[in-house]
């Protein structure tokens, strides 16, 4: 979660029960040939995509194509028939991922005709950390009010002239927003998402889950967003509407949450989502011989970055993290940050001095990023007990920055995803002379919206 290994260390815990893994099991992710013997059509998309995706869609003037064919179902029963078992599709990828305690079974499925690619993506670690069963004891949500309508989160909106856009009533009403991220720890009892219009959760890392006794992240991210308590804590959506999609696997850092990742997003698009804020990023895995290279850097080599790149065709926005590798050897930005036509966010401090941990451009194919910067330094979050913390990271930046694109879309709603991605570069104050440490810069969404009123249709 743009670290060096995802959330290092953020255990829900200290002491944790362990559970011992009763036997070795493995995920392998399945590539497919084709799609000849899907039993959807093109012409009857309603049967795969919601109402609000397709009216999304007709409204930026973009058609349904092979890609949104779900996977098909025959080629999927033919893996199961082999003993596998499948626990993730992505049909934008025609990727399947299954499950098996016996390798024996690959070598069965690689001789399936409909079979392209198999790349082993997870292992069963030999232990889980037990859940904390007594997480709502943590909550108090214990504040204090002051001066600022916004709380301490004031800063963070305001240099982006975020008020403005609020001020004139733009505040994110009637948009749809994705969460996608690794857990979102006692949300459910924390009084300032106690006003937020939640439109539903889902766990694709497991689908048993309490997704609110999952990792704290995705909490602290979604506070940027939905906050809703005036004098304590106000996000930049606040009246937005939210889905709680989780893909992170915090247990181990293995390829198979990409897969994890791409179905979240597919689902987004298919219930009508329009902006998706995902403050996850990799780049490093336990298995090292799967780490990315800056070669690989070309938005399309990692499975994530090439469902991200394929977004805005697809209607949405995706707002992302560039990482939080500056710091370190690495340095440069985690996919998905080097997706194609999605705003990569960088973390600068409250006084607008970049984060020296924030992760650095360019792709490898030569295109800017991160796109702009946004506050990641002391941002303003609410803690798990409820009360505002602070925290460091482009993790942070990112949702600060994606809620304000959601009201900027709220206010144009002419536009594209594409048009929107491009309105807000044009609004950055290094625009002209873009960098691969601030990218455009830091955008004036304010001004973003003036400019798009003198150019509306």
């Amino acid at each position: 979660m743009n670290s060096q290994r995802g959330i290092i260390g953020c255990l829900l815990l200290a002491c944790t029960l362990q559970i011992s893994a009763q036997v070795k099991t493995y995920k392998y992710r399945i590539g497919l040939r084709d799609k000849v013997e899907t039993t959807y059509t093109l012409s009857n998309p309603s049967a795969y995509l919601s109402e609000r995706a397709l009216e999304r869609r007709m409204k930026q003037g973009l058609s349904v194509d092979s890609t949104d064919l779900p996977v098909c179902r025959s080629y999927v029963d033919a893996l199961a028939g082999k003993g596998a078992r499948p626990i993730s599709e992505s049909k934008w990828n025609n990727t399947v991922v299954v499950q098996v305690s016996d390798t024996s079974i690959i070598d069965r499925i690689a001789l399936l005709p409909f079979v392209r690619t198999i790349r082993k993506v997870w292992t069963s670690p030999d232990s889980i950390p037990a859940r904390n069963a007594d997480r709502k004891k943590e909550v108090t949500n214990k504040v204090k009010k002051g001066d600022n309508y916004y709380g301490d989160a004031w800063r963070q909106i305001a240099v982006h002239q975020g008020d403005s856009l609020h001020a004139a009533g733009f505040r994110g009403k009637g948009m749809q927003i994705a969460v996608i991220d690794a857990g979102f720890y006692n949300a459910d009892e924390i009084s300032v998402f106690k006003g937020m219009d939640l439109l539903g959760t889902r766990d694709f890392v497991n689908p048993r889950s309490d997704i609110y006794a999952e990792n704290y992240h995705g909490m602290k991210v979604l506070s940027c967003l939905a906050a809703n308590r005036p004098h304590v804590l106000v996000g930049t959506a606040p009246e937005a509407a939210y889905w709680l999609l989780r893909s992170e696997d915090d247990d181990t850092e293995q390829l198979v949450e990409e897969d994890y990742w791409a179905e979240a997003l597919e689902f987004a698009d298919s219930v009508g989502v329009d902006v998706v804020n995902t403050s996850l990023g990799y780049y490093e895995f336990d298995d090292k011989a799967m780490n990315y290279r800056y070669r690989d850097l070309d938005g399309h080599c990692s499975l994530m970055s090439h469902s991200a790149s394929l977004a805005a065709d697809k209607g949405l926005v995706v707002v992302c993290s560039a990482g939080n590798s500056g710091r370190g050897a690495w340095k440069k930005i985690t996919p998905p940050a080097d997706a194609e036509h999605v705003i990569t966010v960088g973390a600068v401090n409250r006084e607008l001095v970049n984060a020296d941990f924030s992760s650095v451009g360019n792709t490898i194919d030569g295109r800017v990023k991160p796109d702009v910067m946004a506050v990641g330094v002391y941002a303003a979050v609410a803690g798990t007990d409820g009360t505002v913390s602070h925290a460091n990271g482009t993790s942070f930046a990112s949702p600060i920055f994606c809620g304000l694109v959601a009201c900027f879309w709220q206010a144009c709603p002419w536009l594209t995803a594409k048009q929107v991605i491009k309105a807000v570069r044009n609004a950055g104050d290094r625009k002209e002379y873009p960098d691969n440490i601030f990218g455009y810069g830091i955008p004036d969404i304010w001004k973003a919206y003036q400019t798009a009123l003198k150019k509306k249709p």
